[in-house]
């Protein structure tokens, strides 16, 4: 995931409280990348999230963290821009964690109006990552 787009940062706690938010590289002052591309790459997204567990599958213990309300955003355009969503309103996407990277989807959460993103346990075990620890996740919409 690398090129020559725009790259928004922000944190973004276990709630999906944004932190902080830096825009770069052409970005409007709110964060959000002012232009969806057409075609090629979308803007990657930057940020800083805790992981968390889903209450309803503790026992499976799927592990997320929630994409802060700017990304959000900005996803939902590039989303649109692509065409009709997956399943549950899904985007595809691409992300990495450190030197990991996959191919997996966003969810949106009602209770938030956020996205959620999924972090598999071979990406935790990889990267040394347990519940409540925060997590660099670098995103693109595919």
């Amino acid at each position: 995931m690398s090129g020559n787009s725009s790259v928004q940062n922000c944190a973004v706690d276990a709630r999906g409280e944004s932190q902080a938010a830096v825009p770069s590289g052409g970005a409007a002052p709110n964060g959000v990348a002012p232009d969806v591309p057409e075609s090629g790459p979308m803007p990657e997204h930057v940020f800083t999230a805790t992981l968390w567990v889903w209450d309803a599958r503790k026992q499976d213990t799927w592990t997320f963290v929630t994409v802060p309300a700017e990304a959000t955003a900005s996803i939902e355009d590039e989303a649109d821009a692509r065409g009709p969503r997956g399943g549950f309103g899904s985007v595809k996407v691409e992300v990495r964690i450190a030197a990991t990277s996959w191919h997996t989807s966003v969810f949106p959460d009602a209770a938030s109006g956020l996205f959620v993103l999924p972090i598999k346990r071979s990406v935790r075990e990889a990267n040394g990552l347990d519940l409540g620890d925060a997590a660099i996740v670098h995103l693109r919409v595919r």
